[in-house]
Formats: structure tokens, sequence, C-alpha cells
């Protein structure tokens, strides 16, 4: 099984209010994502969707989509507890599982990317992320084996602390550049 986990539980500092809620392109900015992972997920059997937010209308919206919404009560103090959360819901992982973790603020993420993604869930693969040229981000993927090194994050730490311990060990899933950009100010709106 892959449990992929959309992070949309941060504080948005640099934005000034709740970011998730701001209109892109006609819709709040965490809707985009947020559909696009529940399409790849309908109808399939060997992956689930959670959705870590505190914002009643992300955790709603994830509801009617098909997906689990949990909180993550302390989620201002940095990225690793909104990740401990996540992987608190999905429970106890087989040997054979894997995590997708995705965030809220990539609104142009596709769901080609994700279902490559999916494809590399199978025996043999460490960690995938997404990657552009020389550029790498979210989404990433990981094996239950790296479990123990995500509940350990401290902090804004997030996965790529775990994922750098291995270059050799981790494969690139390519996208298009605008798949990477993330929305941290207002300027960063279309």
């Amino acid at each position: 099984m892959t449990h992929l986990i959309y992070l949309a539980a941060g504080a948005s500092r640099r934005f000034g209010a709740d970011k998730l809620l701001a209109d892109y392109n006609g819709k709040p900015l965490f809707l985009h994502g947020l559909q696009t992972l529940a399409a790849v997920c309908g109808g399939r059997s060997d992956a689930d969707l959670t959705v870590v937010t505190n914002t009643p209308a992300v955790a709603e919206a994830a509801r009617a989509l098909g997906a689990r919404a949990v909180p993550s009560p302390h989620s201002l103090q940095g990225q690793s507890y909104s990740i401990r959360a996540g992987l608190d819901a999905v429970g106890p992982l087989e040997a054979e599982d894997f995590l997708l973790f995705a965030v809220a603020d990539q609104p142009r993420l596709r769901a080609g990317t994700v279902r490559r993604f999916l494809d590399l869930a199978r025996p043999g693969t460490w960690a995938a992320t997404a990657a552009c040229g020389d550029r790498v981000g979210n989404p990433g993927l990981f094996c239950a084996a790296l479990v123990p090194a995500l509940q350990d994050l401290q902090g804004d730490r997030g996965g790529r602390a775990v994922l750098n311990r291995h270059p050799e060990r981790l494969l690139r899933v390519e996208c298009e550049p605008e798949e990477l950009r993330d929305i941290d100010t207002p300027a960063d709106l279309p």
C-alpha cells in the first residue's frame, strides 16, 4: 500500500494569512493538489489519501473527496510535527508499504507525476523525489524502512533531511518546472 499524505497544516508565515484558502485560478490554493491526489487514488486499491490540516475547510474538502483528514495540533512548531501526525494517522506499516508526502502549496502538481511515483512504490525502491534538471522538491516517496528516520525529525525539518542521507539511492521522478513551484507570498499568486 502507498499512503499519500498531503501536508496542509503550515503556518503561512511569509504569506501573512492562511495561504491555503487564497484564491488560485478560481478556487482555494489547497484544492488544486487535493483534487489531483484524490483523482489518482480514486478507484485504486493500492493507495489511500490522508490530509494533515488544522483548517476546517480543508478537512471538509478532504472528507468530501474520500480522504481521511487528521489534525496536527503542534504544526506551528515545524513541519516535522505535521509529518508525524500523518505517520500516526496511517498507523503501523507493513514492510512493503510506502509513503508519498505532497505539500498543499504546490498547485501545479500533475496527476501523471503522482502516478509515476506510485509506479516506483515496489520492492527495491528506497526513496524518490520530484526533479527537474538540477532542482529537486516535493513530492517525496519513502519506503516503510525510513519511517523511524521520519519520526525522528525535529522542528521545521522535513523529509528532505532523510532523502539527503543517501543521494545515491534516491530515484528521480522528472516533472515540469512549474510543478516544483510553491506559493509562499501573495506575489507568487497568478
